[in-house]
């Protein structure tokens, strides 16, 4: 008698999910996702690579190793899941315009790189107009946290997010046994957030460095006793895996047995996320003030050969510190903490303006209980955040909740002692500045705006609004009595 397959038996052969791109995060999301009980086909463009890995991590697994697109779409059962680990930009598209004719009406693709979010918009419009559903999700972590519970984000179509949520979820990081992975918004709502994350990143890792310039070159303390002091702060408030992982970074020794740190060149890298965070907020109007100048710090750091000539030809004057060196180690203390509640502050400012912007709806209660656990981010007052946003839905900044306002409060005056130090000693901190600067300048009801409004008045007829008159009226002033009453248009970012 023939041996005849029912349909329920060749769907259980068949794999949950296919996976194009085998990196490291690639890799290392797909073994997560065979551990949870899910079955993935694997392809790469190289596919020795898809042999490598079968031979080498995925040995023993249920791993399926395909050859071809057409091996890898044939393999998944319906709707097929095709999700793409590949390098952001033109890459996306080159493999999704592959895909296409080889998928079904209501097939998904899932691009789970680090894309701009208006190539996701755009993605989503162009595969629904093809009859396939997109979705454009952040998945942040790192290689740790796609092998064992990243922060997963997505965004798109939201009628393909019932077949994914099983896996994204059970694949994800979970805090109080809750998973860090929601549905974020339409479109690119999911790389938004993503790109919004991957900025306040940006900021977290310059506050971390510039209070570790503070401690080693303005208070002279070496590695070994930074080192214990991020220990100590890592069990506080400042309880983070950025704090966690530079206290083993400054715990690691080189092969002379010192610390590797000291060796490594002092040059950073990027990939673009925190610039495009920076250029939204300006075409947005939102002053992202301590992002943008993390940003810029990476930028002059790359100038090394510059900076290198510049300390010679601009030397600095000659200072050392004098003072009570645990009461300014507490004062650095407040300092990184009151700048990086800035940056969360600016950042979920940013996301509030790009809903009313873009019409997403983002639950920031939600975001922040995403960012808890499996992210770079992950830190400890993100369930303060997410209180806060429980409380008041509609709340304009972070700042304004209680727990926020009282924690700021009490960093104050160390983080100007911090800044002062910094300014005395020679030792840039642009970003515990820009947030200083921020925070002053946000709690200040009169700036000096009414000038700047009046010089533009003056040389280009831009007109201003008056303090005794309703908003929404604007005048001119003909200043030098030649300009007569022209004015110019109004506008506003």
């Amino acid at each position: 008698m023939a041996f005849i397959l029912t349909i329920n038996q060749e769907k259980s052969m068949k794999a949950n999910i296919g996976l194009i791109g085998l990196a490291v995060m690639g890799q290392n999301l797909v073994l997560n996702m065979n551990d949870n009980g899910y079955k993935v086909a694997v392809f790469n463009r190289t596919t020795s690579k898809v042999d490598e890995f079968m031979e080498g991590p995925a040995k023993g697994t249920e791993v399926v190793g395909t050859h071809s697109l057409e091996e890898l779409v044939n393999s998944l059962e319906a709707p097929r899941k095709v999700m793409l680990m590949v390098k952001a930009g033109d890459v996306v598209d080159l493999w999704i315009e592959k895909l296409i004719p080889l998928l079904s009406e209501g097939d998904i693709i899932i691009d789970g790189g680090n894309s701009l979010y208006t190539d996701s918009n755009r993605r989503t419009d162009y595969l629904t107009e093809k009859g396939l559903l997109f979705i454009g999700t952040g998945v942040s972590g790192g290689e740790e946290g796609a092998r064992h519970g990243p922060s997963i984000m997505p965004g798109g179509n939201k009628d393909a997010w019932e077949a994914v949520k099983p896996i994204f979820q059970a694949i994800s990081a979970k805090v109080d046994g809750a998973p860090c992975c929601e549905w974020v918004g339409d479109n690119g709502g999911g790389h938004y957030v993503k790109m919004v994350h991957n900025g306040i990143e940006y900021g977290d890792m310059q506050l971390i460095c510039e209070a570790y310039q503070l401690l080693r070159e303005g208070l002279g303390l070496s590695v070994d006793e930074i080192q214990a002091i991020f220990a100590k702060w890592n069990t506080g408030v400042l309880d983070s895996y950025l704090v966690e992982i530079t206290t083993n970074i400054l715990a690691y020794k080189d092969e002379n047995g010192e610390p590797l740190v000291d060796s490594i060149l002092d040059t950073a890298g990027q990939k673009g996320t925190g610039k495009w965070t920076g250029i939204n907020a300006l075409d947005m109007g939102i002053p992202l003030t301590l992002i943008a100048e993390s940003v810029f710090a990476r930028c002059l750091s790359a100038q090394k050969d510059q900076r290198v000539k510049a300390a010679t030809a601009l030397p600095k004057n000659p200072a050392a510190f004098s003072g009570d060196k645990e009461e300014m180690i507490q004062a650095i203390h407040d300092a990184l903490y009151a700048s990086k509640i800035i940056s969360y502050a600016q950042g979920f400012q940013l996301m509030r303006e790009a809903a009313k912007e873009y019409d997403w709806t983002l639950n920031y209660g939600d975001i922040a209980l995403m960012w808890r656990g499996g992210c770079i981010i992950r830190s400890q007052f993100l369930s303060d955040i997410k209180k806060a946003y429980e409380k008041d839905s509609e709340l304009d900044n972070l700042l304004l909740a209680d727990f926020f306002s009282d924690a700021m409060t009490k960093a104050d005056a160390g983080w100007r002692k911090a800044v002062i130090l910094g300014i005395e000693l020679n030792v840039p901190t642009p970003t515990f500045s820009s947030a200083l600067a921020y925070f002053d300048g946000y709690r200040t009801a009169r700036l000096p705006a009414n000038l700047l409004q009046a010089q533009r008045d003056y040389f280009g007829a831009h007109t201003y609004e008056r303090t005794d008159k309703p908003r929404g009226e604007f005048f001119h002033t003909d200043w030098t009595g030649q300009g007569g009453n022209v004015s110019s248009s109004t506008y506003n970012v």
